[in-house]
């Protein structure tokens, strides 16, 4: 997505839709939550993938960087297991580490 310019500055253009049912507000939420974004980077990302764009979500945080590509937690998973053929055995179980750091404090 190329900036524009506004008076000698770089400029990112907005959209803006009037007059959303709440209800579909809500469910739009609901989505973004699912997809750990915030409301602007899931709308964002639906309009990306709409428009045939690479997915992209937006940080609605002051410094408003763009993310590139998403992965759910089952994509990652799945890459994971095909990657790794074999749990690793060594080592104690993670509930053990934690416990062992915290009664350490």
């Amino acid at each position: 997505m190329e900036p524009f310019r506004k008076r000698g500055r770089s400029c990112m253009p907005n959209l803006s839709i009037k007059n959303v049912p709440a209800e579909l507000v809500g469910k739009l939420r609901e989505r973004a939550r699912a997809n750990h974004r915030s409301l602007q980077g899931e709308l964002l990302a639906l309009v990306s993938q709409a428009a045939g764009e690479p997915s992209a979500a937006v940080d609605a945080g002051p410094a408003r960087q763009v993310r590139q590509g998403h992965k759910s937690i089952e994509q990652i998973a799945a890459e994971h297991r095909a990657r790794v053929a074999q749990p690793l055995r060594k080592g104690g179980r993670s509930v053990e580490l934690i416990r062992k750091e915290r009664d350490a404090r």
